[in-house]
């Protein structure tokens, strides 16, 4: 047997400021012919796991492009076409494959095309032909289009939010398709929309247990995997929306109705699903009061990885304002910043214009006066699972007692060890600021005194019934209050 492997992502905002172009990809994650470095990115994290089973069977692999983008604006044309056409063009030079797997996001955007994931794809079944296994990892964040699911063989996506299962959810599909390259199984997908837009945390009821009834129905005869693609809600395309999917071993019919009741059962859910958020004000007041283990903030509006830029002061001028300084900010991109830091050396006392940079929606820069207290050049920090994520460089800034992390390369918080990279003691803090909507969580749970979810203002605007849509097929809700009083199917 003879395999193709790739992984190229993003998740795109299309109403972010930021266009994603190709030194974004280079900056995050770009590796090649499966030489991947001891710190991996969870997009290539698949490649790896598929590649070591292969070779276990004596099957031989060809890797090409594994490539990644922190979540931004629009993908650049050029950058995609690049991109796709590399994969493309690796792919027929190993012709003839036996079976071909790829590692993708599912929300990338580019000028000129809505779907890349199913353009891409869809280039690669035209190579193959249609008697050649397609299998695809996807996040759950992921937009699915006829286009794709027609071409493909298999999809898992991920189950968790955060994405604490990208290991799990390969071996997943690799069991579905080394049964069907070795001719034991013939999967058929399915699919039910549930006619919702939404952000649905997996940390919670009800969401813990209607993952636990995925995982239950997976046990059923005939039914190889089931998914719910949570969607993007940032992404105005056609195929914007919550699905629910099933992959079944040859049985149409039992996966349309396994499809269904589970979708028809997440509707029935949508107002208990949706976290629970604080404004502003609520979140830094209740901050302020807060003793015990650090209370963790969650700058969800300006998480990098939901494609905002990482640089807003709404919630680090709040609580500098109301005088509180035991708290530690994770962290602000300001790569001006970082370059001035780093040229003034550690422990040196600076005049620093931080943040709020790129637009209305990162807020008024903070005018400081700090002391660099540390600088790490290149700084690597622990991501989702085993995986890693690179700051840049990075710099701690003390303003007054309060500790500011500045970095150069857009990234999200993951994990305490961005903020013990910067020499940063964060379990004696009162308050930890973090850039991020929901990864954060598996690592900080176990720290946290209590986390606030704070929807202070930026670029993940939280009101999705008044988002400013123009492609996303109707009726939905919660933009339409009841999307199922007329039969009519919706177009995705």
């Amino acid at each position: 047997m003879k395999l193709f492997t790739a992984a190229l992502g993003t998740e795109t905002h299309t109403f972010a400021p930021l266009p994603t172009d190709t030194a974004a990809f280079e900056e995050c994650y770009l590796v090649r012919g499966g030489n991947h470095p001891d710190d991996i990115h969870m997009i290539g994290v698949p490649l790896v796991i598929w590649r070591d089973h292969a070779k276990a069977r004596g099957w031989e692999v060809v890797e090409s492009l594994c490539t990644f983008a922190t979540p931004s604006g629009i993908t650049v044309r050029k950058t995609f076409e690049t991109f796709r056409d590399e994969i493309l063009a690796d792919l027929k030079v190993a012709l003839p494959v036996d079976g071909v797997i790829l590692s993708l996001h599912g929300a990338m955007v580019a000028h000129g095309y809505d779907d890349c994931e199913g353009d891409l794809v869809h280039g690669v079944r035209e190579l193959v032909g249609p008697g050649v296994p397609i299998g695809v990892e996807l996040d759950l964040h992921c937009h699915l289009s006829r286009q794709f699911i027609d071409d493909v063989t298999a999809v898992v996506i991920y189950k968790e939010y955060p994405h604490i299962d990208a290991a799990p959810r390969a071996e997943e599909l690799w069991k579905i398709m080394e049964a069907t390259l070795d001719g034991k199984a013939s999967p058929v997908i399915t699919m039910f929309d549930c006619r919702m837009i939404g952000v649905y945390h997996t940390t919670r009821e009800p969401m813990i247990s209607y993952v636990k009834k995925m995982q239950e129905m997976e046990e059923r005869d005939g039914v190889l995997s089931v998914s719910l693609a949570h969607g993007f809600p940032w992404g105005d395309i056609p195929e914007e929306g919550t699905r629910l999917m099933v992959v079944t071993d040859g049985d149409e019919t039992l996966g349309r109705k396994v499809a269904e009741d589970l979708g028809r059962e997440f509707w029935s859910l949508r107002d208990v699903v949706t976290p629970v958020f604080d404004d502003l004000d609520t979140a830094v007041g209740k901050s302020l009061s807060h003793s015990g283990k650090p209370m963790v903030l969650a700058d969800m509006a300006d998480n990098p990885g939901g494609g905002a830029v990482g640089d807003s002061t709404f919630i680090v001028k709040e609580l500098l304002d109301k005088g509180e300084r035991n708290f530690a900010v994770g962290s602000i991109w300001d790569p001006i910043s970082v370059e001035i830091a780093i040229s003034a050396g550690e422990g040196t006392g600076i005049g620093l214009r931080i943040g709020g940079k790129i637009s209305a929606e990162s807020g008024d820069p903070l005018d400081v006066k700090a002391t660099v207290k540390k600088i790490v050049r290149n700084c690597v920090v622990d991501g989702l699972g085993a995986s890693k994520r690179n700051l840049g460089d990075a710099v701690c800034l003390d303003v007054e007692g309060a500790e500011i992390i500045i970095h150069s390369a857009r990234c999200q918080n993951f994990n305490p060890t961005t903020f013990t990279a910067l020499g940063i003691d964060y379990a004696s803090k009162k308050i930890l600021v973090v850039k991020s909507m929901q990864h954060f969580y598996a690592a900080y749970e176990p720290v946290a005194g209590e986390i606030i979810y704070v929807a202070a203002p930026g670029t993940l605007a939280w009101d999705f019934s008044v988002m400013p849509y123009d492609k996303v097929a109707r009726p939905v809700w919660p933009v339409d209050e009841d999307p199922w009083a007329t039969n009519e199917e919706r177009p995705w």
